[in-house]
């Protein structure tokens, strides 16, 4: 089963491996990027970055559509890690049923202006996505690990 669905651009680091990892129990990390899937050198990095008893799988957005509904089904607690918006609006619009969304991390770059506490900045474009997933029934919250308090971001950006 996918027990959490989060956005956050630098993807498998401190704050996944040793906050939500062990309080979640995840057993498998799933990053969907086309871009990670393509790069050995950052793959590479990743599996060296995961925990020692967790798995790791690197998908294209497009393996993500035939992976994740069968990840879903399964007794294995995957916690699926996306770098952007992007990923996670491709994957709510191949029909895959993401019941809420963590925003753990969008750090700053150009043309991102609005920003949420210190880890969440967002362009006009990631505004538009988040009002586009939360149309289509998926719960959004800020939350960089288990222990902070949810953030709405929804409301921010309202």
């Amino acid at each position: 089963m996918i027990i959490l669905y989060r956005v956050d651009d630098r993807l498998v680091h401190g704050q996944v491996v040793e906050g939500w990892v062990p309080h979640l129990r995840a057993e498998e990390l799933a990053v969907v990027s086309d871009e990670i899937a393509g790069d050995e050198m950052r793959r590479a990095i990743m599996r060296f970055a995961t925990p020692e008893g967790v798995d790791l799988k690197i998908l294209t957005v497009a393996e993500a559509g035939a992976y994740l509904p069968e990840a879903e089904k399964s007794a294995r607690k995957v916690l699926l890690l996306l770098p952007g918006l992007t990923e996670a609006v491709q994957l709510s619009g191949k029909g895959l049923r993401i019941p809420s969304l963590n925003i753990g991390g969008m750090h700053y770059s150009a043309g991102k202006n609005f920003s949420i506490g210190k880890a969440i900045f967002l362009s006009q474009e990631d505004c538009t996505a988040l009002k586009a997933l939360s149309a289509a029934g998926i719960a959004i919250e800020g939350r960089g690990v288990p222990s902070d308090a949810p953030v709405d971001l929804m409301g921010a950006i309202a």
